[in-house]
């Protein structure tokens, strides 16, 4: 990789909202709870982490023509991220609304993403498109984008490294055909065995997983041992546990970013994904999407991190 490494991302970019409920979660009941509302997306959420960690990006992804439209933009210049987006006038600005108990753990999410569908296959055709991909030295992507776009984007890589986000276990079956192109595919443990079609994990699942076609993989599971693989073979970080739980939501996307800005700065899976997980440890302890760290608290977070253990 270069010196300074440029990587282009497309996938969602859009108003992320997250409702969390102040004392026990009732079902099918009033709760009361706070809502705060922020542009968020799996790889803006990513390209946030990316940036943070020294690594120049540009993001496109798929707007509406309304105040929220205004509002995304606005977060992606912000966050110093080059903005190749395309506005649809006529279009409403996709949304994704979150519901999270007192602990920080995901009730249930609705996505309002009818827009991603319906544009990016075309906006993968487009020349400017092409140039971007030219101009940069990875690709990360979101299952966002639905097939079609997901399978002309590999076909336009070049041989680039082209690192993916599950989203969901429903989505992340629009890369099945795709998993031989991916120099990466970051997913949870619910869905890598949506991937994999079977309950397992460990060995068994990677297995499952490369028999699919992927060649390597990060696989979190909240609290959890963190799995990765890759031709090297299988290992596990054990996340340190964060000295408050403001929110998990995002803590996967801040791991994506991290991990994949490591990579593009030449370090192995294996140390780039702890650089992940210190991530991931410090959006979690953050009630932001992605945390606003320094370089020093980084380090600080990255130094409670252990060395990666051999998975047999």
């Amino acid at each position: 990789m270069p010196t300074f490494p440029k990587i282009l991302a497309l996938g969602g970019a859009h108003i992320d909202r997250r409702g969390q409920v102040s004392g026990t979660y009732v079902p099918a009941a009033s709760n009361p709870g706070i809502m705060r509302e922020e542009v968020g997306g799996g790889v803006f959420n990513a390209l946030r982490s990316v940036v943070k960690r020294g690594v120049s990006a540009s993001l496109l992804s798929v707007r509406g023509g309304d105040a929220a439209a205004d509002t995304v933009a606005s977060a992606i210049a912000g966050a110093g991220i080059d903005d190749l987006s395309v506005v649809f006038l006529d279009r409403t600005t996709p949304s994704y609304t979150a519901l999270i108990d007192s602990e920080g753990e995901l009730i249930v999410g609705f996505a309002d993403m009818g827009l991603y569908d319906l544009a990016f296959p075309k906006q993968i055709r487009r020349a400017k498109v092409r140039e971007a991909i030219a101009e940069a030295d990875a690709i990360l992507c979101d299952a966002n984008l639905p097939t079609a776009a997901l399978e002309r984007l590999a076909a336009q890589a070049g041989g680039r490294p082209l690192f993916a986000i599950a989203i969901s276990p429903a989505k992340v079956m629009r890369l099945t055909s795709l998993l031989g192109d991916l120099s990466l595919l970051f997913m949870n443990r619910r869905e890598a065995t949506a991937l994999a079609g079977a309950d397992m994990s460990g060995p068994d699942l990677v297995s499952e997983l490369r028999r699919a076609g992927l060649a390597a993989g990060v696989v979190t599971a909240g609290s959890a041992a963190v799995l990765g693989f890759d031709q090297a073979g299988i290992f596990a970080i054990d996340p340190p546990a964060p000295r408050q739980v403001a929110d998990v939501t995002g803590a996967g996307d801040a791991l994506t970013g991290a991990t994949v800005a490591a990579l593009l700065r030449g370090l192995p899976l294996r140390a780039a994904l702890r650089e992940g997980v210190a991530a991931a440890m410090l959006a979690i302890e953050s009630a932001e999407a992605v945390p606003s760290f320094t370089a020093a608290s980084f380090a600080q977070a990255l130094a409670l991190v252990p060395e990666a253990r051999e998975v047999a």
